[in-house]
């Protein structure tokens, strides 16, 4: 019998959540996944000790502004530097994300957008194979808006509301993150359940009410599940899209037997009435959804927190 993450693989695309190199290699997903907090543990790693001192070297030659310094600079290269690394050992798409403090300045995140597309060309990785991370803000999602446009496929990270899902749908956003396991912790944490079945979690919920809209509605947006817990919420979403999962967990799928049922599936209809949202109407909404509005504001502040110890290390490698 195979173990449930072959079986998986069949049900879902299985995207790696880790900047590590040998674990892309051991469990050989078909995309991955990026950010801060993974970068910062990443570039403590031998491995990518090179990229490190190639990145600090480029962003010495480089022309600092009022909004990025040296160190600011060789992060943001760093991060292409192993995206181009991570593309060597995936066949689909690698996600780099756009730095979380311009997460409220829609100009700031196109800007940031388009220059990490173009290190990635002139490193020889065609934008088709990248996704551009962005913060599911209003103004992460019109920065996407514009992005898609521009054919840089995006990524709408730090979503955990219907009503940033039906947004970044309005948008033609080319893929979105919901954060399965973040959800659970606020209503572990906020209400007077402590222990879900994963089956009946909320952030499951929240996930299978967005992809049966979507399916329903014929929106084409990709959902990725994130941020799990356990692999009982996994397997409680096995046929979504895709799912990005922890190399921990993966390893404990990988160890896992027994036959793996297909959860989510797109002839599922919906009673969801789809309708576009205005800014206005999605702050609204935001405001009403006190998990979604505190969990949104608490990433940021953590990505925000993990770049800027990401800078600091590499400050040290510059002077």
């Amino acid at each position: 019998m195979s173990s449930l993450l072959d079986q998986l693989r069949t049900l879902s695309e299985v995207v790696s959540d880790t900047g590590d190199i040998e674990a892309i290699t051991k469990f050989r997903p078909i995309s991955a996944t990026t950010n801060p907090s993974l970068l910062l543990k990443a570039s403590a790693l031998p491995v990518y000790a090179p990229l490190v001192d190639e990145s600090v070297a480029w962003a010495k030659q480089q022309q600092t502004t009022a909004t990025t310094n040296t160190a600011q600079l060789a992060a943001i290269v760093l991060a292409v530097k192993v995206g181009c690394e991570i593309t060597k050992r995936v066949p689909g798409r690698v996600s780099t994300e756009v730095d979380a403090r311009l997460s409220f300045d829609t100009a700031a995140m196109i800007e940031r957008a388009r220059l990490l597309i173009k290190l990635y060309e002139e490193h020889g990785v065609s934008r088709n194979r990248i996704l551009i991370k962005i913060a599911s803000t209003w103004e992460g999602i019109q920065a996407a808006r514009v992005l898609e446009k521009d054919n840089i496929q995006c990524n709408l990270t730090l979503l955990f509301s219907f009503a940033q899902a039906c947004a970044c749908a309005d948008a033609g956003v080319f893929l979105i993150s919901p954060f399965v396991g973040r959800v659970l912790d606020w209503y572990v944490k906020n209400t007077d359940t402590k222990q879900f079945i994963p089956a009946e979690e909320p952030g499951v919920a929240l996930v299978t009410k967005i992809y049966n809209h979507y399916k329903s509605h014929q929106i084409k947006t990709v959902v990725m599940a994130a941020s799990f817990r356990n692999v009982g919420e996994i397997i409680a979403l096995a046929g979504c899209d895709n799912l990005t999962i922890s190399p921990t967990l993966l390893d404990e799928l990988q160890n896992m037997q027994g036959n793996l049922a297909k959860q989510l599936s797109a002839d599922t209809k919906s009673t969801t009435q789809h309708t576009a949202i205005d800014e206005k109407t999605f702050r609204w909404l935001m405001n009403e959804d006190a998990m979604a509005t505190d969990k949104l504001a608490e990433g940021i502040r953590l990505f925000t927190v993990d770049q800027i110890a990401l800078e600091k290390q590499l400050a040290q490698h510059i002077n």
